[in-house]
């Protein structure tokens, strides 16, 4: 019941199409292709006769026979939920030996198995190649790992044909690992083995009469970068044996490509879910914090001081985002090469069972202040220039290209330009002290336009907005009141220092220079972006916030958690605050401000720097984006 198919492929510019009987010009732009549709059912169970003629003659001068028989493998995935299939004919057709983006791309997605699902173990999944299932132990297949199933019918059991032969391509080894199911032992314990990845580049599969399927796991052991194109390749052949001490003939070859799935930053317009901070001396923070989050809706984790080592600054250390394949999802931690008192927190007390751990270090331990994750950022979903990028961007601070100055370390830089799904875009931060992105923007959701407006710190905001109170008589109302031990200064002796002056519209030069990269970069317009008040100082020629940095707070859906400006009073109010709720509360935004002065302002750091929070994953899926 085979059906079989015979097709002419040809050049018409080189050839042409014969009239009457099908008798083409023997041609090299002639290609004669045959195709079966479904599987023999015994062993050349179809054939073609091909005849040969001459120029003039009506009987053929010659003749053949070309016997058929088809043999399918079936390569199914919970990867992208596709059955692909590849026939065996006279020529075969390969389905799988790319890996494409976009809504109508094709290929399979591989997790990197960066998970602890061990209570016991010291390393994460992916460091074992020791794999059983059962209470207590490593993972469970149906976890981080995705599953392969080989499947094959042979026509006939004369056929003579071998299991089929997989090899890893050299390039992949070291990128994945796959397993196969041994046994079943007492009790509900299951031994799998290591059969490909590492020293392992084949793999015999030894099938038991009878069996049709073959159920492998498969694992990606790195994450995409520099030397890594995220690209992982397998092959499988099948065998004739021969029937004296010859080596076996392959007969058939397919090869599936895999692209393993990217860590993915998540912006501050989706959901909240869990919010990290370390407890602190100031217990007044700590519970405006607290009655924040749960206006928010979401979890708040306070660690113990004890874990911290007396280091406060967890955004810093980690940056939260989540990998994602058909079948799965969970969250993974950056871990950042900052290593202060916070370097274990992440691997000891985050990594665990469906939670990911990753870290890039540079190769010779140099870091520097601008490789903490404050300087880390991602924008919302943005569209420039008709390109589509449905994951934002990634946003890094550096110096301007000139020699001497502080740059995010190569180790992480190449590990996010990598992931392809969010390109970065590097901003201008050296001129802080810090010199984190963090200290002059930030994002919030809004219902309008593009979903978002980015907020940038604003000297020039500040001055007018000063100068504004000036004129309606309250040139003495004094910044800093109502702190102890901090000397107050009027609005008048801040319009009239010349110093304070000459360092804000120095700081506003260089927010303008980003203003203007993130207009290009993110195809913004001014109407996407607000200016909130903020004045800055030098110190040793590297600018410092003169009063606590609004924008450097935390987003918690509509809910904000400013750093309380301490700004002159007028008319019973702080000015500051005043003027930016007139600008944030219009999009439907409830500002909190919370005194952070002591806890984090005279240590060089807000809100933002000292928390940190886990969010939904987008609801896009990355495969369906074209980089």
């Amino acid at each position: 019941q085979t059906q079989l198919r015979v097709y002419v492929v040809y050049n018409p510019n080189a050839v042409k199409k014969p009239a009457g009987a099908s008798r083409w010009t023997l041609n090299s732009q002639v290609e004669v292709i045959v195709s079966m549709d479904i599987p023999s059912s015994t062993v050349n169970d179809s054939k073609v006769r091909i005849s040969y003629y001459g120029q003039k003659e009506n009987a053929p001068i010659e003749g053949a026979w070309l016997y058929l028989t088809c043999v399918s493998k079936y390569c199914k995935n919970n990867w992208l939920n596709t059955l692909e299939t590849c026939h065996l004919v006279s020529k075969w057709e390969l389905v799988c030996t790319k890996w494409t983006w976009g809504p109508d791309g094709q290929g399979a997605v591989l997790l990197v198995n960066c998970d602890r699902d061990s209570p016991g173990a010291e390393d994460m999944d992916s460091a074992y190649q020791d794999v059983q299932t059962y209470a207590g132990t490593r993972w469970e297949p149906t976890s981080a790992l995705g599953q392969a199933l080989l499947w094959r019918t042979p026509p006939s059991s004369h056929l003579p044909l071998a299991a089929p032969s997989i090899p890893v391509h050299e390039t992949s080894r070291s990128h994945c690992g796959v397993y196969s199911f041994v046994s079943l032992g007492s009790g509900s314990l299951a031994q799998y083995e290591h059969v490909l990845g590492s020293d392992k580049l084949s793999y015999v599969v030894d099938r038991p009469s009878g069996q049709e399927e073959d159920t492998f796991y498969v694992e990606g052991l790195a994450f995409p970068d520099a030397d890594f194109s995220g690209l992982v390749s397998f092959s499988v052949t099948l065998l004739e044996v021969s029937e004296k001490n010859a080596p076996d003939t392959p007969v058939f070859t397919d090869t599936v490509v895999f692209r393993v799935a990217p860590w993915i930053m998540t912006p501050n317009t989706l959901q909240p879910l869990e919010v990290f901070v370390f407890s602190n001396p100031n217990g007044d923070f700590l519970e405006a914090l607290r009655a924040l989050v749960r206006k928010a809706n979401c979890k708040l984790t306070v660690c113990p001081e004890a874990e911290n080592q007396r280091d406060r600054w967890i955004q810093d250390e980690i940056e939260f985002g989540y990998v994602e394949a058909p079948h799965k999802t969970f969250p993974v931690v950056f871990d950042s090469p900052r290593d202060r008192g916070l370097k274990d927190f992440a691997f000891r007390r985050i990594l665990g069972p469906d939670f990911g751990y990753v870290t890039r270090v540079p190769p010779h331990g140099h870091v520097s202040g601008l490789d903490s994750f404050g300087n880390l950022d991602v924008s919302p979903p943005v569209t420039v220039q008709g390109k589509t990028y449905p994951l934002g961007r990634i946003l890094i601070g550096s110096s301007l290209p000139r020699s001497g100055g502080r740059r995010m370390t190569k180790a992480v830089r190449d590990f996010l330009y990598a992931q392809k799904v969010q390109p970065p875009v590097e901003l201008y931060s050296d001129w802080l002290t810090v010199g984190h992105v963090d200290e002059f923007l930030s994002f919030v959701p809004a219902p309008d336009r593009k979903g978002f407006r980015l907020l940038m710190a604003s000297p020039d905001a500040c001055y007018k907005l000063f100068e504004e109170k000036q004129r309606e008589g309250h040139g003495n109302a004094a910044q800093f009141a109502g702190l102890e031990n901090v000397q107050t200064i009027t609005i008048d002796e801040m319009l009239a220092d010349k110093s304070l002056k000459s360092d804000s519209e120095y700081v506003q030069s260089c927010i303008d220079w980003n203003r203007h990269a993130l207009k290009e970069e993110l195809g913004l317009t001014e109407q996407d972006i607000i200016d909130i008040p903020q004045l800055f100082v030098l110190n040793s020629s590297r600018a410092d916030a003169f009063f606590p940095d609004m924008v450097n707070m935390i987003v918690l859906g509509k809910h904000l958690g400013i750093p309380k400006p301490f700004g002159p009073i007028v008319d019973g109010w702080c000015c500051l605050e005043e003027n930016v709720r007139s600008l944030l509360e219009p999009l439907g935004l409830t500002c909190t401000f919370i005194n952070d002065f002591f806890s984090y302002h005279t240590l060089l750091g807000e809100i933002h720097c000292g928390t940190n929070v886990r969010r939904k994953p987008f609801s896009f899926k990355w495969w369906n984006m074209i980089p």
